[in-house]
């Protein structure tokens, strides 16, 4: 697996968010965008996730495939997607169903078994209405584990996390890249585990 952009510009409501951007990732490597609030960091993630149109430039994933780059990424927002009046586990369950390419959908112990890693199985049975902050986000971060897809774009996942929590998602990260997966972080956060750079350095412009 490999991800390589190169000249990468998107315009925003008659705005350049950001222009001429590239990098390149091989299996096992990630990438830290960081940069000032308005810098285009979300901005990046939803147009590599192919929510967000491109202006001009390219992103070519290795080896091809027919399997649209879409349905090769876990794309995780600042929003965690949870329905308030469904569970914990039912929110993730339903979310699993969509994110997967194949005729199989993941069972029963696959969600239970993501929630568990996340720390969730005391809230499983919870609408999403009543869990803390905290625990909306790890729910929200478990597609990562219920659901293999090589490429995450995460964008600030440790935000409301503990610092329990914190770990656990690290731990998470840093097992994804071992396995040959690929990473596409946006945080102001150092990560401990092994992150190239990509500073965008100023607010969006006309």
């Amino acid at each position: 697996m490999q991800i390589e952009a190169s000249a990468l510009s998107v315009e925003r409501g008659g705005r350049i968010i950001f222009a001429d951007l590239g990098f390149r990732l091989e299996a096992g490597e990630a990438l830290r965008v960081n940069g000032p609030n308005g810098a285009g960091k979300s901005t990046l993630l939803k147009a590599i996730a192919g929510l967000l149109p491109l202006a001009a430039g390219k992103i070519e994933i290795a080896p091809a495939s027919e399997v649209r780059r879409a349905e090769l990424c876990h794309y995780v927002g600042h929003a965690d997607a949870l329905k308030p009046n469904l569970t914990a586990f039912e929110n993730l369950a339903f979310l699993a169903a969509l994110l997967v390419t194949s005729a199989a959908r993941p069972g029963v112990a696959a969600v239970e078994a993501a929630l568990e890693r996340l720390g969730l199985s005391a809230v499983a049975d919870l609408p999403a209405a009543y869990l803390s902050a905290g625990q909306k986000r790890r729910a929200g971060l478990a597609r990562l584990v219920a659901v293999d897809r090589p490429i995450w774009l995460l964008d600030e996942p440790l935000t409301a996390l503990d610092a329990p929590a914190q770990a656990v998602i690290l731990e998470i990260m840093a097992a994804h890249i071992t396995a040959g997966g690929v990473i596409v972080v946006a945080t102001h956060t150092d990560l401990p585990i092994g992150t190239a750079d990509l500073a965008l350095g100023r607010a969006a412009h006309r």
